[in-house]
C-alpha cells in the first residue's frame, strides 16, 4: 500500500528497473485542497520504488505542471513508461493548461536515463486528438476534450509501438460516445493518429486502459464512472473485454464487469515471479475519499468467469 500523509494518491503505471525494482509513477495532489474534487487542476506525477509492489520508498516528483504559458501549464495528468531501444526511458503523460481552464486534454513526452530525473521533449503535445475519428471540444455536448490517459507498448511483432487513448468519438448519443483511441509510431517521438479500436458502446469514457495477455487470453482493463449500458450494476466501474490480439480491435460491447467497487484505474502489473498482479487506488471507504494506492493482488482469467481477484484487496 502506498499512502501520502500530506497527498493524496490515485491513477497509476508501473516500470521495472535492470536491479528488477518496481517503479510507480502515480497522480497526487495535496491533501490541505481539502474536498478531493480539486485534486485534479492541482495533480502532479510522483514516484515511489519498491522490491516488492508493497512497501515504497518515496522518490522525488517525476513531473509537474510546467511554468506558464504552455499547453501543461496547469497539471500533469496520467501516463505510461516504457524503455525505448536505446535504452532510455519514455515517460507518456496527459497535460491540461491555463489558457482553455483545463478542458482540452493533450499528450506530451518527457524522457530519462535513471527513472528519476525527467526532461521534457520539445516544447509542444506530442499527440492530439485527430477530429477525422474524434470529438474535439464541445461544451454543449461533454464538458471536456477527452485525449489522455496514453498507454504504450511495443507491437508483439516488431513493428513499432502503439499508444491506447482514453478519447471519444464524434458522432452518437452524447453518454455514450467514449472510445479507445489508437496511434502509432516507430521510434516513440511521431505518432499517427489512426481511428479507434473500439466504437460506442454505452461508456462515457473507457479511462486509464491497458493491453495485457492474461492466461493466454489479449484483455483490453478500462474502468469508467459514465456508465449507460442497462446491464451495468452501481458498483460496476472496473471492465474488460477481450480480443484477439493486444493490438486489438475490440468488442467493448462484450466488456465485463471485474469485481473491486472499492477500487478504481488498476493496473495488472508483473510481480518479479512473472504472475500477474491488480493494483488500483482505493476510491472510497465508508463514503468518504481515500486516495491511496492498494496492496497488490493475484489475479486470474477465464472465460466463464472474466478476470477475478485470486486475495482479498
Amino acid at each position: 500500500m502506498l499512502r501520502l500523509p500530506d497527498a493524496w494518491v490515485w491513477d497509476s503505471w508501473y516500470a521495472e528497473d535492470d536491479q528488477r525494482r518496481h517503479h510507480a509513477f502515480f497522480l497526487r495532489a495535496p491533501r490541505a485542497l481539502i474536498d478531493p474534487d480539486r485534486r485534479h487542476r492541482h495533480a502532479s506525477i510522483g514516484h515511489a520504488v519498491s522490491a516488492d509492489l508493497r512497501t515504497w520508498e518515496l522518490a522525488p516528483d517525476a513531473l509537474a505542471a510546467a511554468a506558464g504559458p504552455s499547453w501543461d501549464d496547469l497539471a500533469t495528468w496520467t501516463g505510461s513508461v516504457v524503455r525505448g531501444p536505446g535504452g532510455r526511458w519514455h515517460l507518456f503523460y496527459t497535460g491540461v493548461c491555463r489558457a482553455d481552464g483545463g478542458r482540452v486534454q493533450r499528450i506530451g513526452l518527457a524522457t530519462s536515463d535513471d527513472l528519476y530525473t525527467w526532461r521534457r521533449h520539445g516544447g509542444e503535445p506530442l499527440v492530439e486528438a485527430d477530429p477525422a475519428w474524434y470529438e474535439r471540444l464541445d461544451a454543449s455536448v461533454w464538458p471536456e476534450e477527452a485525449w489522455r490517459d496514453p498507454w504504450v507498448y511495443p507491437d508483439p511483432g516488431g513493428d513499432g509501438w502503439h499508444m491506447l487513448v482514453t478519447a471519444r468519438a464524434g458522432l452518437g448519443p452524447a453518454g455514450g460516445r467514449g472510445v479507445i483511441g489508437h496511434a502509432r509510431s516507430a521510434d516513440l517521438l511521431r505518432w499517427e493518429v489512426l481511428p479507434p479500436l473500439t466504437q460506442p458502446a454505452g461508456f462515457g469514457h473507457l479511462e486509464v486502459p491497458q493491453a495485457a495477455v492474461v492466461n493466454g487470453q489479449p484483455l483490453l482493463l478500462f474502468c469508467s464512472d459514465r456508465v449507460s449500458r442497462s446491464d451495468a450494476g452501481p458498483g460496476d466501474r472496473i471492465w474488460v473485454a477481450p480480443g484477439s490480439s493486444v493490438t486489438g480491435p475490440w468488442d467493448v460491447a462484450l466488456a465485463r464487469p471485474v469485481p473491486w467497487p472499492h477500487l478504481y484505474a488498476p493496473r495488472l502489473v508483473r510481480d518479479l515471479a512473472g504472475a500477474w498482479q491488480l493494483i488500483g487506488f482505493v476510491s472510497e471507504r465508508e463514503g468518504r475519499f481515500v486516495g491511496e494506492l492498494s496492496d497488490p493482488t493475484f489475479v486470474d482469467y477465464t472465460t466463464e468467469a472474466g478476470l477475478r481477484p485470486l486475495g482479498i484487496i
